[in-house]
């Protein structure tokens, strides 16, 4: 597949807290980060997300007593997971993995989500009330793309509902399924198909690397 002009490299949230020894670790997520960066040397315009979240993000299990991680509840704008805290703005594991740095260094913007401690955040255009929009889809047309590329962690949140908000907001989405990883199986099915039943598509790195 070849890489156009008007493609850019989304890197969603390789951070500390996603990789193994992080509050909220992904299986093999530290993992992906070579494959990211060879990814990233490919595409003129690469974009990051962070999480970006203050210690009382309405989304942390431990501002609900009495409730457990991986626990749904009703917010204001709907269902809600409860998380561990996670990527608490300063903190180490909000940072960028160590291993991704040749990326970041590469990119053109961060899009930082879920500042807001009343609604959590995990697509790249938009807060989880699905009307606070992060600025990425302006940025995207500011800068002629109509096709985005999607890696990081996790495959079956972050990753997914962004890479549907870029279908959504008109551009071809394809996600690097092995640049990528999901935080269990069961949401990893039901994200590939919510995402293909959208128009969007799946590649391998190799695809890429011609």
């Amino acid at each position: 597949m070849q890489i156009a002009a008007t493609d850019a490299l989304l890197v969603i949230d390789p951070q500390n807290d996603f990789c193994e020894g992080g509050s909220l670790a992904v299986a093999g997520g530290a993992g992906i980060m070579p494959v990211i960066n060879q990814l990233a040397e490919r595409f003129a315009r690469v974009i990051l997300t962070q999480d970006w979240h203050t210690p009382d993000q309405i989304s942390f299990a431990s501002n609900h007593p009495g409730v457990a991680p991986f626990t749904e509840i009703e917010v204001a704008y709907g269902r809600q997971m409860l998380w561990p805290d996670h990527c608490i703005q300063g903190s180490p594991g909000a940072d960028f993995h160590p291993d991704v740095a040749p990326t970041v260094q590469k990119a053109l913007a961060v899009i930082r989500k879920g500042y807001n401690p009343a609604v959590d955040s995990y697509s790249g255009f938009f807060e989880n009330d699905h009307r606070t929009p992060t600025g990425l889809a302006g940025l995207l047309r500011d800068l002629g793309v109509t096709r985005v590329f999607l890696a990081g962690l996790a495959f079956d949140y972050c990753v997914r509902f962004t890479a549907e908000d870029a279908v959504r907001e008109g551009f071809e989405a394809v996600v690097v399924s092995d640049a990528s990883r999901a935080i269990a199986p069961h949401s990893e099915a039901a994200a590939r198909d919510s995402f293909r039943g959208l128009g969007g598509t799946e590649i391998e790195a190799a695809a890429l690397f011609g």
